[in-house]
């Protein structure tokens, strides 16, 4: 059945969402619509094929029942056996009150059945309007979740909240887009039209369902992107899309800012970016920063895509607060994600790379494919005057308060030659060479595509387990 006689009276029907998201006169349908609430079809994206599927609130506010479950259960089976991404286009107040426990059952089903598809193919959710109770958290099971403006997820919604707990609350202020993409997490994207989540969305299956092969990739001067002066902080998203070929979509652009996580193409081929941001935090890692990187990580490994990883980072930010947020626990799933990666991943250290963040930012002893280094970059356990500092507490401590920063100085280089910073690190090969900014994207893409190219065809397969 084509969608191009659809009626479009209402914009919110599932037909003309699924007309609006596939390319034109491409779709067809699993089914017609009827009173289940969902229709579901498979068409091409940019020429890529991918299965769709779309509540009803046009019928009972799209709730669904056990039939409406059971096509979406169909429909991600079916994107599993045509190995292709599946997009959910959810506006629903979850289960079906009137069917009871047979609805839960089939929302129920739609789980399990996310689960089962999870890190076999994409599975991207695009809420254009309420999602409650198994609405939403079927979107929370699925890869990447794109909200439009008129978009809300919340378990239970103001009116329970209020009559259970007090508090009072709007559906916005309550699980809005704002709130998704700065507080919760929940959201990967938001966008300001309805018609940009489409596009936006269209644009995500496609990274991940037409990946290619690396080509060639021209030099760019990327210095200029850095200040002058290595304290000074900095945006490091710029610096992020020079190296991809071209503006990334970045996840989670307003939650952890402090580090950034961006797809993108690199010479033609998909990648992911993972990038500390001076300009928050310093660019610290912290416990949520840790936990938004890893379980990016884990969906770029479940899909073949190569990871960049660029790193300027002090260290984890340090404090009580964090202590007890789990910055151990937390910041242990991205050591495990980098450890347990099997695409290839490079790293390049731009600036400084200290401590145990140094680890974590995919260093060579997690597994690194390469790890490149600026001329100008440090690597150590911490910085070297900091190091001085408590190395030679007691010295400085004697030396007259006038002559104590040239002798501060004056250890800081005899620290580094000691120590050795980015000589003595590639002499022990865990920076593998030195690098210059113009010649970087030409260095990560040599790298990566060598290594696509002897990648074995076992990969390690693993679920994208919403960490």
């Amino acid at each position: 059945m084509s969608l191009s006689t659809i009626d479009r009276v209402d914009p919110r029907t599932p037909e003309a969402r699924l007309a609006r998201f596939f390319d034109a006169d491409t779709v067809s349908l699993f089914a017609a619509g009827d009173t289940s609430g969902v229709v579901a079809g498979q068409g091409l994206v940019d020429g890529n094929e991918v299965v769709a599927f779309a509540t009803d609130p046009t019928v009972q506010g799209g709730a669904m029942g056990r039939d409406g479950c059971a096509r979406i259960v169909h429909a991600i089976e079916s994107a599993v056996r045509l190995g292709c991404p599946v997009v959910g286009i959810w506006h629903s107040g979850g289960a079906r009150l009137q069917e009871g426990v047979a609805s839960l059952d089939g929302v129920g089903r739609i789980f399990a059945a996310t689960v089962r598809a999870s890190g076999r193919v994409p599975q991207l959710s695009l809420v254009l309007g309420a999602a409650a109770g198994g609405a939403a958290y079927g979107p929370a099971l699925t890869d990447i979740v794109i909200m439009g403006p008129e978009a809300k997820v919340f378990v239970t919604g103001p009116d329970v909240v209020r009559s259970v707990t007090g508090e009072e609350c709007t559906a916005t202020s309550l699980g809005g887009p704002e709130v998704h993409s700065k507080r919760s997490g929940v959201v990967h994207v938001t966008c300001d039209s309805e018609d940009e989540a489409i596009e936006r969305t269209r644009a995500l299956a496609v990274l991940l369902a037409d990946q290619r092969d690396i080509g060639q990739v021209a030099g760019r001067e990327l210095a200029e992107l850095l200040p002058e002066n290595p304290r000074r902080a900095y945006d490091v998203r710029p610096l992020v899309n020079a190296v991809l070929d071209g503006e990334g979509i970045e996840l989670h652009p307003k939650w952890a800012p402090n580090i950034v996580t961006s797809l993108g193409r690199l010479g033609g081929r998909t990648v992911g970016v993972v990038a500390n941001n001076p300009l928050r935090r310093g660019g610290c890692l912290d416990a949520t920063s840790a936990e938004k990187a890893a379980r990016f990580v884990r969906m770029c490994d479940s899909f073949g895509v190569p990871l960049v990883v660029l790193v300027d980072v002090p260290g984890y930010l340090p404090g009580v607060g964090q202590e007890w947020e789990g910055v151990v626990r937390r910041g242990a799933k991205l050591l495990y994600a980098f450890a347990e990666c099997t695409v290839p991943r490079v790293t390049v250290v731009t600036r400084k790379a200290y401590g145990g963040a140094y680890i974590a930012m995919n260093a060579s002893s997690l597994g690194a494919t390469a790890v490149f280094a600026w001329p100008t970059a440090q690597v150590a356990v911490m910085g070297a005057e900091a190091a001085v500092g408590i190395l030679h507490r007691r010295k400085l401590a004697e030396v007259p308060a006038q002559r104590r920063p040239d002798v501060l100085a004056e250890l800081t280089e005899e620290h580094i030659r000691t120590v050795g910073g980015i000589d003595r690190a590639v002499e022990l090969g865990v920076i593998d060479a030195v690098v210059t900014p113009a010649a970087t994207r030409g260095a990560v893409a040599s790298a990566l595509a060598s290594a696509l190219a002897d990648a074995r065809a076992d990969k390690n397969v693993h679920g994208n387990i919403p960490l």
